[in-house]
């Protein structure tokens, strides 16, 4: 593939890849490459590839006209994800070598790999290659992890801040951070927003898809409150399950996530017995775009309790879909939904007492709230605006 040397380079690490099937970081690099307007941009995007189907993928392919490379996964635990990093940025320095590139620039999404990044910065440096980092939300502070392993993230951070040329925040609460935590690197930052979206699921309300899956799930159109997001403690999930069960709802809390096998779950059926309220439904995983989107439309009330990290796309996607929002009080979320939600806290009694005034809320007040969000997706979420200053900003360096 001949390489145009007159395009500015953007390499992409720190994704699973494109096509997106699932993730945030995936999202994004799927609607930065397909909503692409100039033409003196060139994307080349790492995508990561299970030992066993390495050996029968091509090594390069092209999508949505980026230059998509495939890096072999190696099986060694949750240190996987930092060897994956590294050997995709191995690939762009050989790559940008080879090619001999004039105009590239590396942007690694989240702070995995701190420890080993002044050796390889040094090597862009000779490249004349810049490197940008997107410093993700606090993975420092996520409950999975042990404490030695808190405290390489937190050390990972600290590196990736110091020898970044400049860090892309999709948070203005974490450009904060960054800047006061840091302030000693004199970090340099910016602030582009994810994205998401407002049109409608494709899928129409007789849909088998859709009919189907009510069915199945036995829950119906607008009678249920909504939660989506990964399975991990710091979302909340006891908090919410705890207060929806003290609550006088009549309709079912419906919670979408990979919750199969994973030991949280026996542990939050024992904190709070949510097995014993027939309302509250663990529904598995909707991995269909299109239905998960009707899903979110559908819901009377959507549920937010996240509380590590920056703009989450799971809340983005219910502001876009579902009109009654109710989301932990805590600042990303107050940033992103400002006047067009409701909030709550941790305390006793405030989640379900929120849950019991909006159950008897009137419609209109309840549109309106719908109407408030979507304006919020539009002005400020955009994703055709935000690769609009994405692309700005890498023809700027």
């Amino acid at each position: 593939m001949q390489v145009n040397n007159n395009k500015q380079h953007v390499f992409i690490i720190g994704s699973k890849g494109i096509p997106a099937r699932y993730g945030g970081f995936e999202s994004f690099v799927e609607k930065l490459t397909f909503y692409q307007k100039s033409p003196d941009i060139q994307y080349h995007v790492s995508c990561v590839v299970e030992k066993g189907e390495y050996e029968s993928r091509q090594r390069t392919f092209t999508h949505n006209g980026a230059i998509c490379f495939n890096i072999r996964a190696l099986n060694i635990g949750p240190a996987k994800a930092i060897f994956y990093d590294i050997d995709a940025l191995k690939y762009c320095i050989k790559y940008i070598k080879s090619n001999q590139i004039q105009h590239a620039t590396i942007y690694i999404l989240a702070c995995r790999i701190g420890p080993f990044i002044s050796y390889y910065k040094k090597q862009l440096e000779k490249l004349g290659a810049h490197l940008y980092v997107n410093p993700d939300g606090h993975e420092w502070k996520r409950a999975k992890w042990s404490a030695p392993v808190r405290l390489y993230w937190k050390q990972s951070e600290k590196m990736m801040v110091k020898y970044a040329e400049l860090l892309i925040c999709d948070s203005k609460n974490i450009e904060n951070y960054i800047k006061e935590d840091y302030k000693k690197n004199y970090p340099k930052t910016t602030f582009i927003a994810y994205g998401s979206e407002t049109n409608k699921s494709r899928l129409a309300d007789h849909d088998p898809k859709v009919t189907d899956w009510y069915h199945e799930k036995d829950v119906k159109p607008k009678g249920y409150y909504l939660v989506v997001g990964r399975f991990v403690p710091e979302n909340n999930y006891e908090t919410m399950i705890k207060e929806f069960t003290k609550s006088k709802a009549k309709k079912d809390l419906v919670i979408i996530t990979g919750c199969k096998g994973v030991p949280y779950y026996d542990k939050l059926k024992d904190e709070t017995s949510f097995d014993q309220d027939k309302r509250i439904k663990f529904v598995g995983t909707v991995y269909d775009q299109e239905l998960l989107k009707k899903i979110r439309e559908n819901a009377y009330g959507y549920l937010h309790g996240h509380e590590v990290g920056g703009t989450n796309p799971s809340l983005l996607e219910a502001l876009g879909s579902t009109d009654l929002n109710l989301l932990l009080d805590v600042g990303f979320n107050r940033e992103v939904g400002e006047d067009a939600a409701l909030y709550w806290n941790k305390l006793d009694g405030d989640l379900a007492g929120l849950i019991n005034r909006v159950d008897q809320m009137g419609g209109e007040e309840i549109e309106e709230l719908g109407r408030k969000a979507k304006k919020r997706i539009r002005d400020a979420y955009s994703w055709r605006n935000i690769v609009e200053e994405y692309e700005r900003l890498f023809l700027t360096v």
